[in-house]
């Protein structure tokens, strides 16, 4: 008797996923949310990149308050075009 009932509700469970497309929803947003963790974490990593470079340039703000000259490349004076007219 109990595994007429067990089976019957088996039966009925299987019927009713294959009725519906819950299934095939939850495997478009799983795609979905693993694409957008994806791409969230790209962007981490170029934020971490970001305050990597200013952690680098901060030390740089002390030296322009005591009056050294800047790092870096070194900048040229630039010519001016002439226009035709």
């Amino acid at each position: 008797m109990w595994k007429s009932i067990k089976m019957y509700w088996k039966n009925l469970w299987k019927k009713l996923w294959s009725k519906t497309t819950i299934d095939e929803k939850a495997i478009a947003s799983v795609k979905e949310v693993k694409r957008r963790a994806k791409n969230v974490k790209e962007e981490v990593k170029d934020v971490g990149k970001a305050i990597k470079e200013v952690g680098n340039q901060i030390g740089d703000v002390g030296g322009a308050v005591k009056g050294k000259a800047r790092k870096g490349r070194k900048t040229t004076k630039k010519t001016t075009r002439k226009t035709k007219k």
